[in-house]
């Protein structure tokens, strides 16, 4: 496999418009590039098992892109493959289908769109209810744009409004109303001096942090506002259960209206394996905790251990400027040509 087939494979994806739920189209292009026929085709998720019966690694990665910003069409330029989707994550797409083309190599590969959306619109629930030959993988590998370092585990991500309540009154005699902006500092500040919290598993440091995202109140100039809406996220670390993150958000803004908007679980953290010490020596990779929340979460959960490993830089995910460098794609590609040709 050479740098140019990797850059103009990574391209012609980049050019396919794949923003969430307008999926179709870069679908048609993998199923004509992948050379065998899907066990599952169903709900933007196309998998391929391996071609022999028993315990397999499996490669996963998303299909979907944030919305262009005016970063279409892509090009190649000064060692990069530029353009919408590049880091994340079509650069690791594009490695999974030249790897899917070696008949040699007998992994499963599992194409999937709607993973820029909230967890609960991933099409990925229904496909491991409906596939049950996906629990036989020992190993998913999820190439999420990770600078070509093993991301074990990963965050929770849990979100909430907080509503806090007053009673309007003329901006000229307050003290016959009660200001709910008031009464939001009061109940907010004890998340605003909340510092993170180090969690170690596995010798890795997850850090937990609770963060005041969004803000809404007021009525006019001249009113005492009667309602103030905040919004909280919580990224907790694997260990932590959904109820345990609500719980700690409910007590930490007593005094408010808690409404929960969202909570995925984090993942288990899968670090010190045989496979994924095999995996770090096929490429010399180093081991990070994942600070933040990715699909291998939907993995543990589902009982299949899966950790992160992608060719995309992390800095350049979901940027105006958005890349991947040609060397790292080869890097990737390479690394799990040796760690596949092993198991």
């Amino acid at each position: 496999m050479t740098s140019d087939a990797l850059a103009a494979r990574t391209l012609a994806l980049v050019d396919i418009p794949s923003e969430s739920h307008d999926e179709a189209e870069i679908e048609r292009y993998v199923a004509e590039a992948v050379p065998r026929e899907p066990a599952y085709a169903e709900d933007s998720a196309l998998f391929y098992p391996p071609r022999n019966d028993g315990p397999f690694v499996l490669l996963a990665g998303h299909l979907d892109t944030v919305p262009a910003q005016g970063n279409l069409p892509g090009r190649i330029e000064d060692g990069a493959v530029h353009g919408l989707g590049a880091s994340d994550m079509k650069g690791g797409v594009a490695v999974m289908v030249e790897l899917a083309q070696r008949s040699e190599l007998d992994a499963g590969f599992l194409f999937f769109g709607r993973e820029e959306l909230p967890a609960e619109q991933s099409p990925l629930g229904g496909f491991f209810a409906a596939c049950p030959r996906v629990r036989e993988a020992v190993l998913a590998i999820v190439l999420e744009p990770t600078d070509n370092t093993i991301q074990a585990g990963c965050l929770g991500n849990l979100d909430a409004r907080l509503v806090f309540h007053g009673r309007s009154a003329h901006s000229a005699r307050p003290w016959l109303g009660e200001n709910a902006i008031a009464a939001a500092l009061r109940g907010l500040a004890p998340i605003v001096e909340l510092e993170p919290r180090d969690v170690e598993i596995d010798g890795l440091v997850f850090r937990e942090v609770l963060t005041v995202t969004t803000i809404r109140g007021g009525i006019a100039t001249n009113v005492v506002p009667d309602r103030v809406e905040a919004n909280v996220n919580f990224r907790y670390a694997p260990g932590t259960t959904p109820a345990d993150a609500e719980a700690h958000v409910r007590r930490l803004a007593a005094g408010a209206d808690v409404e929960i908007g969202g909570n995925s679980p984090p993942a288990k953290v899968v670090a010190r394996t045989p496979l994924v010490d095999r995996l770090r020596a096929a490429g010399g990779f180093e081991l990070e905790p994942k600070q933040a929340w990715t699909p291998v979460a939907q993995f543990t959960n589902a009982g299949i251990d899966a950790i992160n490993l992608g060719p995309g830089a992390t800095r350049y995910a979901h940027t105006r400027d958005e890349r991947v460098e040609i060397a790292e794609l080869v890097r990737t590609y390479e690394a799990l040509s040796r760690f596949l040709g092993t198991v």
